[in-house]
């Protein structure tokens, strides 16, 4: 079992950068996929990236793809997600989420963050 705590939200104007990052807890960190999505006000949660256990293959969503970069430090049991060229629409909840079978595309995952804010002004 994993437990997963999410940090560095908070307020940019548009065209600004920040970096998410998600601790998880346990030693068999490294053996996760992990995962980046996020809820709007009003909307349906949505994938953000994705990246295998190893970090070798990583995995974006359309609308995101060419910003956002993910990548992991299994030695310091986190995730991060650098968000570039942010956009008044990337506002939302960001949730970091963790399994450990499937593959590194797959969307579903069993173990999910509280969430961190991310507010884009324009």
């Amino acid at each position: 079992q994993v437990q997963l705590e999410e940090s560095g939200g908070g307020l940019v104007q548009a065209g600004g950068s920040l970096r998410l990052s998600c601790a998880a807890s346990g030693r068999t960190f490294s053996s996760y996929r992990m995962g980046w999505f996020r809820q709007a006000p009003g909307k349906e949660r949505e994938f953000v990236a994705a990246i295998s256990w190893s970090g070798d293959y990583t995995y974006y969503a359309d609308s995101v793809k060419g910003r956002f970069t993910i990548s992991r430090d299994n030695a310091k049991n986190t995730v991060y997600l650098q968000m570039n060229s942010l956009k008044p629409e990337d506002t939302a909840v960001y949730y970091c989420a963790a399994d450990p079978s499937g593959r590194y595309y797959d969307l579903t995952y069993g173990y999910w963050g509280q969430g961190t804010q991310v507010t884009v002004s324009s």
